[in-house]
């Protein structure tokens, strides 16, 4: 396999999981623990359109990451994003998290990911180091 399939790959499943976090899971509220998670942290007086609007920006995020357009940007703006949201999420609300206060490592694992595919599998980034 070679790094460009392989970048190809891990685009189209980053971009996959902003998808289903912002559309499945929020959009179409078929994880209503989402905004539960929002009402906690944001406040509960317009919770529903709270999670709306985020969960459109997690699809523009996935538009913005298939689109390759200033991709080291979206790679930088995809981890200050999970990192932020998580320890946020770990401090404030790890009552309501799928994996309690575990869902850190997976969210570092996510951003291990995102990391690699940008500074590692891309090849059009490679040359330009």
């Amino acid at each position: 396999m070679t790094n460009k399939t392989i970048s190809n790959f891990l685009t189209y499943c980053i971009a996959g999981v902003w998808i289903i976090n912002g559309l499945y899971c929020k959009i179409l509220n078929f994880v209503p623990r989402h905004q539960e998670i929002v009402g906690r942290i944001l406040g509960s007086d317009h919770t529903r359109i709270l999670t709306i609007i985020i969960g459109v920006l997690e699809i523009l995020m996935a538009v913005w990451i298939i689109s390759k357009i200033n991709s080291r940007l979206n790679a930088i703006a995809q981890i200050t994003i999970i990192a932020a949201m998580n320890i946020i999420e770990f401090l404030v609300v790890p009552d309501l998290l799928l994996w309690g206060r575990f869902n850190i490592l997976f969210a570092f694992i996510f951003i291990f990911i995102v990391y690699c595919n940008e500074y590692y599998f891309n090849q059009k980034n490679l040359k330009q180091t």
